[in-house]
């Protein structure tokens, strides 16, 4: 797991360099003292896009490693539940009745509907068999597809489809110094969840063994839950969906390392760090000068890994 770490950290190091030097205005470091406007577009820029990009994929795919151990099934993330489609809805019904509301009021509301969503699938999951946990990453989908069905509908009726698709597509080309700083929220909740850690795996366990050992399941499911929504929240209203996060990285961190919650997380954060990173730079130099959203990209390569794991996975059960 050290050796994982130590790994994941220098290879973020170099691509956080990568990152800052990427980009269509030319960026020089032996120039960065001697030059204001180097500087500048270094603390206006690339280095606030950099962080962003690291907070994006490090907090989704702690999400995502949280909701697979709550609910433990390991084909979920927060957009298989209806999570981040339901922060959407809430974001549009902010945007379309109170316009001029701050980014704060607009991530509470798309926190309290992702909260819903996430309620509603919860209540979904209680008419399913105990014996068909393999259905719940379909009703997930399903359950999402419809909500964003139902948005997709609502814009089209109030001609806010182009405004609804910033929130459907993540990028990170708008993230300027001003613009981001509301992702730190999502590393707060990040070490919310790592202090939890046991009592969080504990609830995986079960409600039974769960209140056997003195934790109290439904609390410990429902802070998941909210912390996931608003981790969901943040990322849906700062830079838009990003979808196999949360389901590719925590898969990865675990076949490498084990189900141990605590010990995963750091390279869970670190792994998930890396990938967007790297997605985010080949998004910024295949079409220089312009722009492929991360959103495409990490879907492209998220599909391949998680592909890639199932059948390797299927040829060692084998």
């Amino acid at each position: 797991m050290f050796s994982l770490n130590r790994l994941n950290f220098l290879l973020l190091l170099v691509l956080c360099v990568i990152s800052m030097m990427t980009g269509v205005a030319d960026f020089n470091w032996s120039q960065l003292f001697s030059d204001p406007a180097q500087m500048q577009l270094l603390l206006i820029s690339r280095l606030p896009r950099t962080l962003a990009v690291l907070l994006v994929g490090a907090t989704l795919g702690i999400a995502g490693m949280v909701l697979q151990i709550v609910l433990k099934n390991r084909f979920l993330e927060p957009s298989m539940i209806g999570a981040t489609q339901s922060a959407a809805v809430g974001i549009l019904i902010v945007s379309l009745l109170f316009p001029a509301t701050s980014l704060m009021v607009k991530m509470s509301v798309a926190t309290l509907t992702a909260l819903i969503g996430m309620a509603i699938f919860m209540g979904l999951l209680r008419s399913l068999p105990p014996h068909q946990q393999l259905m719940i990453p379909l009703v997930g989908i399903v359950f999402g597809n419809v909500i964003e069905a139902g948005t997709t509908f609502v814009a089209y009726q109030t001609d806010s489809l182009q405004l609804i698709s910033v929130w459907f597509t993540g990028d990170f080309s708008g993230i300027l110094s001003g613009r981001y700083e509301l992702l730190w929220l999502t590393a707060i909740l990040a070490i919310v969840i790592y202090i939890m850690a046991d009592q969080l795996s504990i609830a995986g366990l079960g409600q039974h063994i769960s209140t056997s050992l003195g934790v109290n399941y439904r609390q410990m499911t429902w802070l998941a839950l909210v912390v996931v929504a608003m981790i969901t929240a943040v990322v849906v209203v700062t830079v838009g969906q990003i979808p196999f996060i949360g389901l590719v990285v925590p898969n990865i961190v675990s076949r490498l390392a084990g189900d141990r919650l605590r010990h995963n997380l750091p390279s869970v954060a670190l792994m998930g760090a890396n990938l967007v990173l790297i997605c985010d730079i080949i998004g910024r130099t295949i079409n220089s000068p312009y722009e492929v959203p991360i959103s495409t990209i990490f879907g492209i390569i998220g599909t391949v890994l998680f592909l890639y794991l199932l059948f390797k996975g299927k040829r060692n059960a084998s």
